[in-house]
């Protein structure tokens, strides 16, 4: 059993690991138009957390980026369930094996108890790969989503 699952989505982050998150969201967004969100809950009303995050992505209107690069890290605590939805614009370039490498390895940091260095390093590749498909834009690009760590029931 991960340790790390076994506490309140609420209460999994500290306030320090919450600024960390939204600060590692923030510095891989200024490298490119793409967006990412985290969202964490308790319990997953499916019994794949991938159609959960798909939800999510609709409800947080994250598929409504102009170039459709949007990025969801979903994890469900009690549930041990984890997901990585990126929108169609980004998912056509990285492809399916890209999200489970970096649920990879997210669980191995959750294994190693360091759950927030390894959400902010699987942003940080995300950052870089969306970068290479999506670079920033300068005064165009525009922080369409917020950088705050979502938590929900």
């Amino acid at each position: 059993m991960i340790p790390f699952f076994n506490k309140r989505a609420s209460s999994l982050f500290t306030d320090q690991d919450r600024i960390a998150i939204s600060d590692a969201i923030a510095m891989a967004e200024k490298k490119t138009s793409g967006e990412v969100r985290v969202f964490v809950e308790s319990k997953c009303r499916y019994l794949d957390a991938t159609d959960r995050a798909a939800e999510l992505f609709h409800q947080l209107e994250m598929d409504k980026t102009e170039a459709r690069n949007g990025v969801l890290f979903y994890l469900a605590m009690r549930d041990h369930q984890l997901a990585v939805w990126g929108d169609k614009g980004i998912h056509e370039k990285l492809g399916t094996t890209f999200w489970q490498l970096q649920i990879d390895k997210i669980i191995a940091a959750f294994h190693a108890a360091d759950h927030t260095r390894g959400i902010c390093a699987s942003i940080q590749e995300i950052g870089t790969a969306l970068q290479a498909h999506f670079p920033y834009e300068g005064d165009k690009d525009k922080n369409e989503l917020s950088d705050q760590v979502v938590f929900g029931r």
